[in-house]
């Protein structure tokens, strides 16, 4: 029954503000250690139902193409702070670098042949 009344609940938010205050007073309650566990499990429902609210709100906004390369922006930023970069477009894979190492060994005996010296034996 605690659903219907969440679900019932979850109509009367019409903004991301509105469901993420609800959901800061949600979690004010759960963790009081006043708030018996039957009452936390309802109010864990109702914050399951204002989540796909929130859901529903994405899925039915309407961006312009500038608002939507604004976003890809910030979107590809944050990847960009969060991983180190390895692998990245424009970046050598892990695997690049040996590669790069023995042909930089390729050039320097091919530059010492040239002038007539002989390139180091490795051991």
């Amino acid at each position: 029954m605690a659903k219907s009344k969440a679900k019932a609940d979850a109509a009367a938010y019409r903004t991301f503000d509105e469901i993420g205050g609800r959901l800061d007073q949600i979690i004010e309650q759960v963790r009081s250690k006043e708030t018996p566990l039957e009452q936390s499990l309802d109010l864990f429902d109702e914050a399951i139902v204002l989540g796909s609210k929130a859901v529903e709100l994405v899925d039915s906004v309407d961006f312009t193409p500038e608002e939507e390369a604004r976003i890809k922006a910030a979107v590809e930023g944050e990847g960009d702070a969060a991983g180190d970069g390895a692998g990245e477009k424009g970046e050598p894979a892990a695997g690049d670098d040996a590669e790069d190492a023995a042909t930089a060994d390729d050039a320097a005996s091919d530059d010492a042949g040239e002038k007539g010296e002989t390139a180091p034996e490795e051991a």
